[in-house]
C-alpha cells in the first residue's frame, strides 16, 4: 500500500468555500459548555464506522480534516440559531471537497480521484459526531442531520451557473450500498455525479451543455421525509434561464455487465427482504407491494421521456447499453405479480418498475412524477449502470487496478450516455 499524504489544513479550505462568520466563529474558543456522548445511540449505517477500513478510505482520500476537527467545530456554537448555518457550511464544504476531488482539482491521498467512498465515510463519521454533541441547550438533532445531509450532498447552492441557450443536464446517483456483504463496495453512479458536477459538456449534437448532481442516501426514511422531491423540485421550476434543468436523469448501479435504461418506473416498493443501509425494509414485497408513504398522486407506471435511441444505438463501448422494457405487474383483476417484457397493461398495478422495486426505481418514480407536475415538457428518465467489480481477493486491500478500470470506465461510459441522451428534442 502507498504511503498516505497529508492535505493543506481545513482551514485553508473552509476560508476558500464558507463564508468567514462561519469558518471562524469569533467564539470558537469558548466551549466550556459542550459535551460528547461517546455512548449516543448510533444506526446501523454509522455502526459500520467500528471497521478501521472505513477511517482508512476518509483519510487516503485527504479528509480526516474534516472528521477531526468537526467536533470543535460543533463545540463553537453557542445557540440554536447558529447551529443549522454551521452544519450548512460543512456540508457544502465537504460536498466542494468531494467534488473538486473527483475532478482532479484537489490532490490529496492515494485513491483514485473519482472514488465515492471517501465522501460517503467521512458524511456518515461527521454524523456521528453530530450525534455525540451535547451542547448547554436544546437542539432539533433530526433537523440538523437534515441540513448537513442536504447540504453534503449536492442539494444546497448548486444551481445552474449558465445562461439559456446552454442546455441544462440534472443527475443523480447514489451512496454505496450492500455494504454488510461487501464493506469496501463503491457506487459508480455516486462517483459519475460527482465527477460531472458543475462540468460543461459538449453533446452528441454539438451544443453545450451543464451539468449539475446530487448523490442521494440508500435509505427508506430520507425518502420518506422528501429527499428526492427537495432534490429535484429546485431543478425544475420556472425556465431553463431562471436556472432550471432542460433534462434529468436519474442514475444508479443495476445489472452485471450492461448498461440498461430503464422505460419504465414503477409506483410500488416491493424490494422485502432486501433491506436499505439502516437495515431497515420496505414493507413491500413482489406478492404485497406497498406504496411509499406520502408519495403523491400518479400514474402506477411512468414512462421514460429520454430519446433512449440516441444512447442505445450510439453508444456501446465497453459496456452495451439497451433499453429495458420489462415490469412486474399485478393485472386488472387478478392477485398475483406477473412479470412482463413488453411493459405493463391498462389497469394494472406496479410491482416493479425495469429497476426493480428498490429506491433505484423510486427514486425514477418519484423525480418524474414531479417532473410530470411540474414540468411535464422536460425530458426525463432512469440509467442503470454497470455493477462495479474488480476489488482485490484480500479484504485488507481497499482497491486495485482492476477495480479503478472498471470504475473510470463505467463513468465514462455514463458521460457518454447522456451526451447523447441530452440533447434538444
Amino acid at each position: 500500500m502507498m504511503i498516505l499524504r497529508r492535505t493543506a489544513p481545513l482551514a485553508v479550505l473552509l476560508a476558500t468555500l464558507l463564508p468567514p462568520a462561519v469558518t471562524a466563529p469569533a467564539h470558537a474558543a469558548d466551549t466550556a459548555s459542550c459535551r460528547t456522548t461517546p455512548s449516543a445511540p448510533l444506526d446501523a449505517e454509522q455502526a459500520r464506522l467500528s471497521d478501521v477500513r472505513t477511517t482508512a478510505l476518509v483519510e487516503r482520500a485527504g479528509f480526516g480534516d474534516f472528521v477531526r476537527r468537526f467536533p470543535a467545530a460543533l463545540c463553537s456554537v453557542r445557540t440554536p440559531a447558529e447551529a443549522g448555518p454551521l452544519l450548512d457550511g460543512w456540508g457544502e464544504a465537504l460536498w466542494q471537497a468531494a467534488v473538486r476531488r473527483a475532478q482532479g482539482q484537489r490532490p490529496g491521498g492515494d485513491l483514485p480521484a473519482g472514488d465515492d467512498r471517501p465522501l460517503y465515510w467521512a458524511r456518515l463519521a461527521m454524523t456521528t459526531a453530530l450525534a455525540r454533541w451535547e451542547p448547554g441547550f436544546p437542539v432539533d438533532r433530526p433537523a440538523l442531520r437534515s441540513r448537513f445531509e442536504d447540504a453534503s450532498r449536492g442539494l444546497a447552492d448548486n444551481a445552474f451557473q449558465t445562461p439559456a441557450g446552454v442546455r441544462h443536464v440534472f443527475v443523480s446517483g447514489f451512496d454505496p450500498f450492500g455494504l454488510d456483504a461487501e464493506l469496501r463496495r463503491a457506487n459508480p453512479s455516486g462517483s459519475a455525479a460527482l465527477q460531472l458536477n458543475g462540468r460543461r459538456i459538449t453533446l452528441a449534437d454539438g451544443s453545450r451543455a451543464e451539468v449539475r448532481a446530487v448523490v442521494l442516501p440508500v435509505r427508506y426514511a430520507d425518502f420518506d421525509a422528501g429527499i428526492v422531491e427537495r432534490a429535484f423540485a429546485p431543478r425544475l421550476a420556472g425556465d431553463s434561464g431562471s436556472g432550471s434543468a432542460d433534462v434529468i436523469t436519474t442514475i444508479s448501479q443495476g445489472y452485471p455487465g450492461i448498461f440498461t435504461l430503464e422505460a419504465w418506473a414503477g409506483r410500488a416498493r416491493s424490494a422485502d427482504p432486501y433491506p436499505d443501509n439502516t437495515g431497515s425494509l420496505s414493507g413491500g414485497t413482489r406478492e404485497h407491494p406497498v406504496t411509499a408513504p406520502g408519495l403523491g398522486p400518479g400514474a402506477e407506471f411512468i414512462r421514460t421521456t429520454l430519446p433512449t435511441d440516441a444512447a442505445t444505438g450510439s453508444v456501446g463501448s465497453p459496456y452495451p447499453v439497451l433499453l429495458n422494457t420489462a415490469v412486474t405487474e399485478i393485472p386488472a383483476g387478478a392477485t398475483g405479480p406477473v412479470d412482463r417484457e413488453d411493459g405493463p397493461t391498462p389497469g394494472s398495478r406496479a410491482v416493479e418498475g425495469g429497476g426493480g422495486g428498490y429506491l433505484s426505481n423510486e427514486v425514477a418514480y418519484r423525480s418524474n412524477r414531479l417532473r410530470g407536475e411540474l414540468a411535464p415538457r422536460l425530458p426525463g428518465g432512469h440509467l442503470h449502470t454497470p455493477v462495479l467489480t474488480g476489488l482485490p481477493a484480500d479484504p485488507g486491500l481497499l482497491t486495485g487496478p482492476e477495480f479503478e478500470r472498471n470504475e473510470a470506465a463505467i463513468t465514462a461510459e455514463v458521460r457518454a450516455v447522456l451526451e447523447h441522451t441530452s440533447v434538444r428534442p
